[in-house]
């Protein structure tokens, strides 16, 4: 056959292989097999990790709770103690007996109150920072967890 300018050529006399229904059928199970295996590892693995996220959140929230009564028992602890030093600054104040003492007296209490408020801060802030990273934990560790076997894999 010869060539036709701008037309594709023709061939003739193409043997194509046997079609074998068979082979086609065994192939096709073959594939089937291998995606329900392969469906089947991805399943294990995400209920795996998905069971990895829930313990670490429920970690997380169990912690978090411990953490937030820390912060309010001492929060109380901070208000009673100023509460009492408070009551205790007013007793004194009815028993001065002039105005230099009361000015004596108050000037007194107020420093020994910035003092004691900016160490109640202190500690409340070092125990919010404490459970920060108390919180965070538990995921941060899931996380680098399945960072590395991702790697791994």
């Amino acid at each position: 056959m010869s060539k036709i300018p701008g037309k594709t050529e023709t061939i003739e006399n193409v043997e194509f292989p046997a079609f074998d229904p068979s082979k086609a059928v065994e192939q096709v199970r073959a594939v089937a097999y291998q995606s329900v295996e392969q469906s089947k590892e991805v399943f294990s693995k995400l209920s795996s990790d998905a069971e990895t996220t829930q313990k670490a959140f429920e970690s997380t929230i169990e912690i978090a709770k411990t953490a937030s009564n820390d912060v309010l028992l001492k929060t109380i602890a901070a208000l009673q103690a100023n509460a009492e030093a408070s009551f205790t600054h007013l007793e004194a104040l009815v028993a001065v007996k002039s105005p230099s003492e009361f000015f004596e007296l108050q000037a007194d209490f107020v420093r020994k109150q910035i003092e004691k408020a900016s160490e109640q801060a202190k500690a409340l802030q070092a125990l919010m920072v404490r459970a920060g990273d108390d919180v965070s934990k538990p995921i941060k560790d899931a996380f680098e967890k399945a960072l590395k076997e991702r790697k791994a894999a």
